[in-house]
């Protein structure tokens, strides 16, 4: 049977406004059409009454690790356990993300090929959870950001991502990743908070990034750069890649770059504001504290001057580094609205914005006729209480209700 929601208060992302009183009508999975309540008058639908609910398409996080749990000890877990229960730890974590409101989810970077085992697992219906875009594992160079740091006389693969150095190496790691199942392809173009080194120092070289973004863009697929520093970041750029992630030390070059090349920035505010949050009393490393302290310092004015020029802001949250639990990250619209967004502009960067960065903005990230049946909804109007968001208290994707009522008989 057709189902139709009842919206006291619809943001449909579709621009910035809240429409009162409408009827979403849902046939199947997709979503039949859009109108004011007073002007439906179908019988043979389910109700599903949201009269005194703030409703949003599904929220979309372009940039999760569904492998890892936001425990002091994940890279311990990485490297002592199986694949298998990797795979089981991403399925629960995505179920977390689902009840917190994300029906749409970018992996962006597994072990062991778990975030594709567990897409395709929820493709085929065999178990509930978002959507997903998965990237594999992570693409990086020897000593660098996916690289581990063993002693170097124990053998076999253990790296946290396919380590390369040269290009050959790179369009093979690139090859790799779409042979079993990549969406998009994830490299790290510099050095990270969680990882010895700079975060700044770039760790791939621009002939490195070209040949295997070449490979992505031949096909047709998405591509991301893990990315702090402004050098990494102009080369991925110029190298050809979709996404910027974190870009916490850019410069105006880089911001100039983004703007012209239709490049997104993914900004992650939150991954580095727990770190430096729970500090070395929690114990995290001192460099870690160390590091993310400095990336975050100027962050706020750098994405002050994205916004100014133009650029692409998408949502993304890094949910599963330290502190950073799955289902909580909905802390990162509050941290957006604390940087200088607006509401609105926050939560239209984790739907609109995300569903184009993506290129998923033909099925989801907006609330019209023919698209997805994904929904949030809120007890409060989050454009007045954003800090509401933590509070999802109805998911549906698909047309299925995941979390909250179920339609009346």
């Amino acid at each position: 049977m057709k189902k139709v929601l009842f919206c006291g208060q619809l943001f449909p992302a579709t621009g910035e406004e809240v429409l009162r009183d409408q009827a979403v009508l849902i046939d199947g999975e997709t979503i039949e059409a859009v109108m004011p309540r007073a002007q439906f008058g179908g019988e043979d639908y389910q109700v599903i009454d949201l009269s005194d609910k703030f409703v949003t398409p599904g929220l979309i996080d372009a940039h999760v690790h569904t492998n890892i749990d936001g425990e002091l000890n994940f890279m311990e877990q990485m490297i002592s356990e199986t694949v298998g229960a990797c795979t089981i730890r991403s399925l629960c974590n995505a179920r977390s993300d689902l009840m917190a409101g994300f029906t749409s989810l970018r992996d962006m970077g597994s072990y062991g090929f778990a975030d594709i085992a567990l897409r395709d697992g929820i493709n085929a219906g065999k178990v509930v959870g978002p959507r997903m875009l998965c990237s594999g594992l992570c693409i990086g160079s020897t000593g660098g950001h996916a690289d581990s740091w063993f002693n170097p006389y124990i053998t076999g693969m253990h790296e946290y991502g396919y380590v390369i150095d040269g290009p050959d190496e790179a369009r093979k790691a690139a090859r790799l990743m779409f042979k079993y199942g990549a969406d998009q392809l994830k490299i790290m173009a510099t050095g990270g908070v969680g990882s010895p080194g700079e975060p700044g120092a770039p760790e791939l070289s621009f002939e490195e990034m070209k040949a295997m973004l070449d490979i992505a863009n031949s096909r047709g697929k998405l591509s991301s750069a893990h990315a702090h520093g402004a050098q990494g970041i102009k080369n991925a750029i110029r190298a050809g890649v979709a996404t910027i992630e974190h870009g916490m030390l850019m410069d105006d070059e880089c911001i100039d770059l983004m703007a012209a090349h239709g490049t997104y920035l993914v900004p992650t505010i939150i991954a580095g504001d727990r770190i430096v949050e729970y500090g070395t009393d929690a114990g995290i490393p001192a460099s870690a504290v160390e590091k993310s302290a400095r990336c975050l310092e100027n962050h706020q004015r750098n994405l002050a001057k994205c916004r100014e020029k133009g650029v692409k802001i998408g949502f993304g949250t890094d949910a599963g580094t330290f502190f950073n639990h799955h289902g909580e990250q909905t802390y990162e619209l509050v941290l957006m609205v604390r940087y200088g967004f607006t509401p609105a502009q926050a939560l239209l960067a984790a739907t609109k914005v995300n569903a184009e960065l993506m290129r998923w903005s033909d099925r989801v990230g907006t609330v019209e006729a023919g698209k997805f049946a994904d929904f949030a909804a809120f007890d409060q109007n989050l454009l007045e209480h954003i800090e509401a968001v933590s509070d999802c208290s109805f998911v549906m994707k698909g047309g299925q209700v995941c979390k909250g009522q179920a339609p009346a008989e």
